[in-house]
């Protein structure tokens, strides 16, 4: 739930605290928070290169789509809390995390879906309670979740995952259509919430074990 500050030409874009969207939107923040601190202490960043990266995973996305559609302030200079969990999660993992480890990238692909999962459903809900229409909601909802990993693995001199032949703005397109689908239908918010972060989830963990991949287009003479 959006909450409106007394003056009717600012719109302050925090979720309330008590729903269950708020809940899903701390879920990616930290999701997105730890894939940014474990691709930068795997990179040998100080701790605060590794806060920085941390940071721009988490929010990147949202200031970005939040500008696109004129929201203001920024959410996350409303509400503290993003930039406290950040931190918090940053420094945990910073201590905890060996970043030689041979799953490095295990942790990284699993918190990177998660974060995948939660802001594509919450790019979405964000844009289409603002009125925009579907396919612009969609869009909104990757790049949601893009922005910031083009940011994060830019910074660490890597070559951006969703630029690869991985199955991964195909997951969250697909979980955008699906949540549509459902609310046409008159399913329960929390329900159709659920299933769309679901689904994201599946396809992208699906796509890793197997290996799924588009292929490259090739004209062969």
């Amino acid at each position: 739930m959006l909450a409106l500050s007394v003056d009717p030409t600012v719109l302050i874009t925090t979720f309330d605290p008590r729903s269950l969207i708020y809940v899903f939107d701390m879920i990616g923040i930290i999701a997105c928070s730890v894939s940014g601190t474990i691709l930068a202490k795997h990179k040998n960043f100080d701790v605060f290169g590794c806060l920085l990266v941390s940071i721009v995973t988490a929010i990147g996305g949202g200031t970005v789509r939040d500008v696109i559609l004129d929201r203001h302030p920024l959410f996350w200079m409303v509400d503290m809390s993003y930039l406290t969990v950040i931190t918090l999660s940053s420094l945990v993992m910073q201590i905890f995390f060996h970043p030689n480890s041979r799953r490095v990238d295990k942790f990284l692909k699993l918190s990177d879906t998660i974060g995948l999962s939660a802001f594509t459903l919450i790019g979405i809900k964000v844009a289409d309670s603002m009125g925009a229409n579907v396919p612009v909601a969609l869009l909104l909802g990757v790049i949601t979740i893009i922005v910031g990993g083009i940011i994060r693995d830019m910074i660490c001199n890597e070559i951006p995952l969703v630029l690869q032949q991985e199955i991964y703005i195909t997951a969250a397109l697909t979980g955008g259509i699906l949540y549509f689908a459902l609310t046409n239908l008159g399913v329960t918010d929390w329900i159709a919430d659920i299933s769309t972060m679901a689904t994201i989830f599946t396809l992208r963990m699906l796509a890793i074990r197997y290996d799924w991949q588009f292929p490259t287009l090739e004209w062969k003479y």
